[in-house]
């Protein structure tokens, strides 16, 4: 008798390739595959101290937890005219990877914003994606919010 050695489990993704298969999955407009990225009670845009976008009563910044509060976001987003959205780099360690993107979009009240924004996404030991939190130019988040266009310089 010989032993089988085959494995038929699926190999672990590396955190660049979940990244990238989020932004992936995002283009087209499937939740569903980000979900499956993401652990059961990932912090999105978390508590933390210095987040004026929270403050600001922003709804893309605002602290959601779980899959229930990552479809909000996403129900959000879907209220916004995107005009771009583009990955410059992806910067990766162990636990963690850096997005560098460019974003430009409307806002349902007619504000736009278009900037270089970074993504922290940190994952746990499973593999799968505990922690997102957004890096943006807070002011131009606000003033968009306001209804200003904030892609051209005044």
């Amino acid at each position: 008798m010989t032993a089988d050695t085959t494995s038929t489990a699926t190999p672990a993704i590396t955190g660049t390739a979940a990244v990238a298969a989020i932004y992936e999955a995002f283009g087209r407009g499937d939740v569903p595959t980000i979900l499956s990225l993401l652990a059961d009670d990932v912090a999105w845009d978390g508590d933390w101290a210095d987040n004026w976008g929270q403050r600001a009563g922003l709804d893309l910044l605002t602290p959601r937890h779980g899959h229930a509060g990552v479809t909000e976001f996403f129900r959000v987003v879907g209220g916004y005219t995107l005009h771009e959205f583009r990955v410059l780099d992806l910067l990766a360690s162990d636990r963690q990877v850096v997005a560098e993107v460019v974003i430009d979009l409307e806002t349902p009240d007619g504000g736009r914003y278009r900037d270089e924004e970074l993504h922290l996404w940190r994952f746990g030991p499973d593999g799968r994606v505990s922690a997102l939190r957004h890096y943006v130019d807070t002011a131009k988040h606000v003033a968009a919010g306001r209804g200003e266009d904030t892609t051209s310089p005044r």
